[in-house]
């Protein structure tokens, strides 16, 4: 046996039990892994409301970071020992975690397990968000929202570093510091952000807007749009974006909306391989720092959940057994 969170129906962060479950075993290419940390994601909050249907109960948690203590037949990659890494597992809220082995990634010598466990999913979306979603270049002028949130400070310092300008909202003066720190050029309140992003860009608009927030910004960011700029609306922190007409992109700009997911740039181990390799040699480099924000013990998720559905965290929020 040991310990996991379950969630045993659909409903807010009280309904997570912390209690005893039987321990996983590995079956052919999959990896017993005893997790050192995991990351909290509002993935994690969609499927525990019921915004995305799951077969309850569940075991929550796709991110975490750990030591490989057995590896199941037909695993040639990893031993015994060796720290790996994951964006795209199952049943990270726990002590011991199954791991698809070719969904697991090396961890440098160099990268502490909590970074390890606080980079792959954010640092894999702000990686294909501005190197595949929209292929950011120098000179090119980018919104971003919730700029100190753990996309948005690594999103940031990616951006930065090919050259472009960024501006982000943020909600506090606390955040905004952060984000300023990150290398945001411009950094604003939400309220009458779209005007602002005019002023700025003297009335043109920028040339993309990653948002993760969703409801709350969506108009927005749409109307921070340069003509045929690209709306990337990659997350709902605010609520889902309720359906709307698309004759709007026509009137606005005949602007271009995608709406990715993470699992389709994730489409083979050579994808995989590299965007975790350009982020963990960035990291060993100094050139990307990974701010952890808050880490709660195991126990305590419902409590880390409260806090990230009530904007009270930035940068990664970590659960440690």
């Amino acid at each position: 046996m040991h310990k996991a969170i379950v969630v045993p129906k659909a409903g807010g962060p009280e309904i997570l039990r912390y209690e005893d479950v039987d321990l996983p075993v590995p079956g052919p290419n999959e990896l017993l892994v005893k997790v050192a940390a995991t990351g909290v994601n509002f993935i994690d909050t969609y499927q525990r409301s019921g915004v995305y249907p799951m077969k309850y109960p569940f075991i929550p948690g796709s991110e975490a970071a750990g030591t490989v203590v057995q590896a199941g037949l037909d695993v040639a990659a990893f031993s015994d020992g060796d720290r790996v890494a994951t964006a795209e597992g199952g049943g990270a809220y726990s002590e011991y975690m199954l791991l698809d082995a070719s969904k697991a990634l090396p961890v440098p010598r160099g990268v502490s397990s909590e970074v390890a466990a606080a980079l792959p999913l954010q640092g894999i979306t702000a990686h294909y968000l501005c190197n595949s979603t929209y292929p950011v270049q120098s000179g090119e002028t980018v919104l971003t929202h919730a700029g100190a949130g753990g996309v948005g400070l690594l999103l940031t310092q990616l951006l930065k570093a090919k050259g472009a300008t960024v501006i982000t909202t943020v909600s506090t003066d606390e955040k905004e510091a952060l984000a300023a720190a990150a290398g945001a050029d411009h950094v604003l309140r939400y309220d009458g952000f779209a005007d602002r992003v005019r002023e700025l860009t003297d009335g043109r608009g920028v040339d993309v807007v990653f948002d993760g927030v969703g409801k709350a910004t969506f108009d927005g960011s749409l109307s921070s749009l340069r003509p045929r700029g690209m709306m990337v609306l990659f997350g709902g922190a605010s609520g889902q974006v309720p359906p709307f007409d698309i004759q709007r992109l026509n009137a606005l700009g005949s602007l271009y909306l995608t709406r990715p997911t993470i699992r389709d740039y994730l489409l083979s181990a050579e994808e995989r391989q590299w965007r975790a390799r350009e982020l963990f040699e960035m990291v060993e480099a100094g050139t990307l720092d990974v701010r952890i924000g808050a880490t709660y013990p195991l126990a305590e998720a419902a409590r880390a959940h409260e806090d990230l559905e009530g904007r009270q965290t930035t940068g990664k929020v970590l659960l440690v057994p």
